[in-house]
């Protein structure tokens, strides 16, 4: 039995049956009874593509990434979606993970937007300027960026404090004795990047340093591009003490050079990996000293209730939340040589 059926047989208009079995308040709790009681008698299964048309919904939220840019080689990134998954379940909604090219990610956006094909969307790997999030801005429409940018204070957004991270780094590795200390950091336009790099040189300058130029080293977010940085710091006639990497996968890599280089961690040289360097590694290395988020699996459930939250447009002082990072020893930092 479909709706039209169903209203012939309680002599109801369909959208006064379709508003009663989906509990607006126009509709008497007598007709909802009737309508609810008639409806399971005759089995009547709602269609609920055409019940999400009607309301304007899809019952969906995405993220949209470019392939290639190391997300879903992260087991952090992993983690944060595992989290959304888990709670938008409990919330009746779906993630959508869609790929697209970073030339044409703004029409991707514009097809999700127009389309209504999802009811918000999660922005992540923000940019200091993001064209992304502008025009989100700009369309109305829910979201909430993963990572702060120039206009945060226009759009709601989660992120950590990446400044009191590079901080907390450098802080430790100076109350060790390190007066030379390098840093390997993803790209700038990158918000969490520009951040990390704010916080490191803040910090070297609190403690009345510099770094060397030579000692600063770009690099892409992949395991490959984080041993040739380290490769560069570590072919210097002068090597620095200790060194931070700003992201996970580089920092994998950048540890891989040190270990086929024959540096003794902790000892020879040190090193402090933003956001650690996963158990499963195959590094054969000693823990890694890292500055870490709280567990990415709570941060996507926060995500999740946040996208919620903008679906309903919640004020904007509350879809605006700051986590701060903390310091995990580990055995490759220690007392400059």
């Amino acid at each position: 039995m479909d709706l039209k059926q169903l209203s012939r047989t309680l002599g109801l208009s369909p959208t006064t049956v379709s508003r009663a079995l989906n509990g607006y308040s126009d509709v008497s709790e007598t007709t909802r009874k009737r309508v609810i009681e008639a409806a399971q008698q005759a089995g009547y299964q709602p269609n609920v593509a055409a019940g999400r048309l009607a309301l304007g919904k899809a019952d969906a939220v995405a993220i949209l990434y470019p392939p290639g840019v190391g997300e879903l080689g992260d087991p952090a990134f992993l983690a944060v979606v595992g989290g959304l998954t888990e709670r938008f379940s409990e919330l009746g909604s779906d993630l959508l993970l869609i790929t697209t090219q970073l030339k044409d990610e703004l029409s991707t956006y514009a097809r999700m937007v127009r389309g209504r094909r999802v009811d918000a969307l999660i922005v992540a790997r923000t940019r200091v300027h993001d064209a992304r999030v502008a025009f989100l801005i700009d369309s109305n429409f829910p979201f909430v960026a993963y990572g702060r940018t120039q206009r945060c204070d226009e759009h709601p957004w989660f992120d950590f404090d990446n400044t009191a991270g590079t901080q907390l780094a450098v802080q430790r590795l100076v109350g060790f004795g390190h007066r030379d200390i390098g840093y390997v950091h993803s790209p700038l336009e990158l918000s969490f990047a520009a951040q990390r790099r704010a916080g490191f040189e803040s910090a070297l300058r609190s403690a009345g340093l510099a770094c060397r130029p030579e000692c600063v080293v770009g690099c892409g977010l992949g395991r490959r591009s984080g041993y040739e940085a380290m490769s560069r710091i570590l072919a210097l006639p002068k090597r620095p003490t200790a060194v931070i990497v700003d992201n996970n996968l580089g920092g994998i890599g950048a540890v891989r050079a040190m270990l086929d280089a024959g540096v003794v961690l902790g000892r020879e040289m040190s090193v402090i990996v933003y956001d650690g360097v996963p158990e499963d590694n195959l590094l054969s290395a000693p823990k890694v000293t890292s500055v870490a988020q709280p567990t990415a699996q709570r941060a996507g459930a926060k995500l999740a209730d946040m996208a919620m939250a903008a679906q309903r447009r919640a004020p904007l002082a509350e879809l605006q939340v700051l986590w701060q990072p903390q310091l995990e020893a580990g055995a490759t930092d220690g007392p400059a040589p």
